[in-house]
């Protein structure tokens, strides 16, 4: 049989879609971060750091950065973020960074060197040359980078130009992701985010130029002002550009918890046929065109990084979505960020002002978390290699945690039942398979192992599959 990782992506029919197209779990973490509580602090999340190296294979470790501040407000955005031209409170978050890995390098075992390195946001390129140079070697000092590891920044090209992208890889950086959402000049002025296709080109060949060695760009579909037509231009300008990944997001209209998306008119939306026909012919064409659908809405080259990993098996997900590298633990830094060290996440205060009373008391920030128990290993083990292979060798399961996994899981294997009979799903005696046109839902899938999920009364917030 084909190995579903390698066996490409088929668009379901409209009224599979119909089906179940149902609000799921993104599954960055498991169990998903509304499941983390107060009962799990500061002292936690040392005793984490502190375990490192008694684990029976140490893990090599990854650092996420948050950097919350943008120039302006994009429409759109959910993200965790502060609008301000003041560089004052870049200078202060960068001195409180420093501040807070100055805690976690006294409390960490293990390695320290870094084999990966993200900075989020916000709008990481918000820094000035003289500030990113600060914050690099704020962090290097105290987590050096290892030889050949994956240094990555998310890069707004309307703050950052060549000078600049020369200055990022000069610093050790060699991936960047380019936010661009949409081409199209009427979508772009109705989010608020002007930004002409020659800004981008001109930052994506400076990158190229400079040697960085893969770029990633970040598209949205379901905005106001977009439709199939207008969406097919900006695919055609993105393959134009040829980034190394592409990012497909889905626009989820939702003004009560994001207050910046009320001054987006619902009018202007499309509606959900013509949403889904957006989706499906920017799949159409990336993959027409020499990309690889990783999963969800994720695209890479053959020969990028994250389709070696996926056929390496080695592909993984955590809070910046898929990643290269297999079982990381991963320090963050800053307002929001959320860590996973081993068997615990640990996430930071929403606010600017909770997470700086911390560090200025000399204390972690950790305000609430989660320590995970056996059976939340063993599911997290499940949904992950569900979300990231699309197939799952019962044998790896039982020999891992010591179970008979059609006992443990029969009545999970009972929900399978509707997306094997719409041959979403294959079930065989030795493993399940997610088909190529079951892809689409490869999370609606993995959802049915969450047990927090099936036992909650709670929604969850969460996101509809198209």
């Amino acid at each position: 049989m084909t190995n579903p990782a390698t066996s490409g992506v088929e668009l379901p029919e409209m009224d599979l879609l119909r089906k179940f197209d149902v609000p799921a779990p993104r599954y960055t973490s498991y169990p998903t971060a509304d499941r983390f509580n107060a009962s799990f602090g500061a002292e936690d999340y040392r005793k984490a750091l502190a375990g490192r190296a008694d684990a029976k294979e140490p893990a090599d470790l990854s650092l996420y950065v948050h950097v919350p501040f943008c120039n302006d407000v994009c429409f759109y955005c959910g993200c965790n973020k502060i609008v301000t031209r003041d560089h004052s409170r870049s200078a202060e978050y960068i001195e409180m960074i420093g501040r807070e890995a100055d805690l976690v390098k006294e409390a960490v075992t293990g390695s320290t060197e870094l084999e990966q390195l993200h900075f989020g946001g916000g709008t990481p390129t918000f820094l000035t040359n003289d500030e990113l140079t600060l914050m690099m070697e704020t962090l290097t000092k105290r987590f050096p980078l290892a030889q050949g590891g994956e240094f990555s920044i998310e890069v707004d090209p309307r703050t950052c130009d060549a000078d600049k992208v020369k200055h990022l890889h000069d610093l050790g950086l060699n991936r960047m992701s380019l936010g661009v959402q949409d081409f199209n000049p009427d979508v772009q002025k109705a989010v608020n985010r002007i930004q002409p296709f020659e800004m981008t080109k001109a930052t994506m060949e400076a990158a190229r130029e400079n040697g960085f060695e893969s770029i990633n760009m970040d598209l949205i579909y379901g905005l106001p002002k977009q439709n199939r037509g207008t969406f097919e231009k900006t695919i055609d300008q993105v393959l134009e550009l040829s980034p190394d990944r592409i990012a497909l997001y889905h626009y989820a209209h939702l003004p009560n918890h994001f207050k910046p998306q009320r001054r987006i008119l619902p009018a202007d939306l499309p509606d959900t046929v013509e949403k889904v026909n957006i989706m499906f012919d920017a799949i159409k064409r990336l993959t027409a065109n020499g990309y690889r659908y990783i999963g969800m809405d994720h695209f890479a080259k053959e020969t990028d990084e994250l389709s070696v990993a996926q056929k390496e098996g080695s592909l993984q997900r955590n809070f910046q979505g898929y990643s290269t590298k297999a079982e990381c633990d991963m320090i963050a830094l800053g307002v929001s960020s959320i860590s996973k060290i081993g068997s615990a996440y640990a996430c930071n205060p929403r606010e600017l002002e909770d997470y700086y009373a911390a560090i200025r008391e000399g204390r972690l920030a950790t305000n609430r978390g989660y320590l995970l128990n056996a059976d939340d290993e063993m599911r997290r083990y499940v949904i992950m290699t569900i979300m990231c292979n699309f197939e799952l060798r019962k044998r790896d399961v039982e020999e891992r945690f010591g179970i008979k996994f059609d006992e443990t899981f029969a009545y999970e294997l009972g929900k399978m039942k509707p997306y094997v009979k719409h041959e979403l799903v294959e079930l065989y005696d030795d493993r399940l398979v997610v088909s190529a046109k079951g892809k689409i839902f490869v999370r609606a899938v993995a959802m049915h192992f969450d047990r927090y999920l099936r036992e909650s009364t709670r929604a969850g917030g969460y996101s509809r599959i198209a």
